[in-house]
């Protein structure tokens, strides 16, 4: 707890920093799980008995986040259906109001998912000036939603601040660089430094999706599609975006073997 003096000498608790609201990616068809998603939506095939989407929503609650954007796609009303409006902590005492979800249903309204950034721009009306972001098929489990990054995040400079983890298996090159002052480097295919590879958890500025980096207007009112890579090398080119190392626990669920594994670990203690 954080304490500040009283005029009177006596010392008061100070409130943590608010939270920005999240959006959690999950409108993806999940074409390399099938057939497991042929009738269950990625972010809904359970970990350790949790659905994916939910260990996010549960970290996101805790951090003390109080309004999350879900995109949908396919099979996007499962998602809908399971967590309706809001979200609260179970077995818990907490005070805290409960996580209050918006949904962005791509599918419905467009008819298909709009990738990464087609996604956040159709939903940034519901975002504020600076959010989280996460994909819904990622298990990382021991990530914790800081507030104080996030704070620190709302008063830097930079468009975008990435957490990036060591390179798995399945995507040895890495994404990024990471320089020794902590910036993010869209490294040429020729430059030998390391790279680190993109763990899907960001903290993202909504002036990211306006010019000179995203061209699609707010609300993406015609549906564009566009990914969100291409706009943060155009941002690292200018020395916009930040980025640090994560370690913990952290899994792309990208394959009905890679669920499996996850399913027969235990959980550390």
């Amino acid at each position: 707890m954080h304490y500040s003096a009283a005029m009177n000498g006596a010392t008061r608790p100070l409130l943590p920093p608010p939270q920005p609201a999240a959006m959690l990616l999950a409108a993806g068809r999940g074409e390399r799980m099938r057939p497991l998603t042929d009738r269950t939506p990625k972010p809904l095939l359970a970990v350790r008995g949790t659905p994916l989407l939910q260990w996010h929503l549960q970290a996101l609650a805790q951090a003390g986040v109080e309004r999350v954007v879900i995109n949908t796609a396919w099979l996007g009303t499962q998602i809908s259906d399971l967590f309706q409006d809001h979200f609260d902590l179970q077995g818990t005492t907490s005070k805290r109001k409960a996580l209050l979800i918006s949904y962005s249903h791509e599918g419905r309204d467009g008819g298909d998912a709009l990738e990464t950034a087609g996604g956040i721009a159709r939903a940034l009306p519901l975002l504020g000036d600076s959010f989280w972001l996460a994909a819904g098929d990622v298990f990382a489990p021991e990530f914790r939603f800081d507030a104080s990054a996030a704070q620190a995040f709302a008063a830097s400079g930079m468009l975008a601040h990435l957490w990036l983890v060591p390179n798995p298996a399945h995507n040895p090159r890495g994404d990024f660089g990471l320089s020794p002052e902590g910036l993010a480097l869209n490294l040429p295919p020729e430059d030998p430094r390391p790279r680190l590879t993109y763990s899907t958890i960001a903290l993202l500025r909504a002036e990211l999706f306006t010019l000179p980096w995203c061209d699609i207007p707010p609300g993406n009112p015609q549906g564009v599609k566009a990914p969100l890579a291409p706009l943060l090398r155009r941002a690292m080119d200018n020395g916009r975006v930040s980025a640090q190392l994560y370690t913990g626990q952290w899994t792309d669920v990208g394959t009905p073997e890679r669920l499996a594994e996850l399913n027969t670990i235990a959980p550390a203690p």
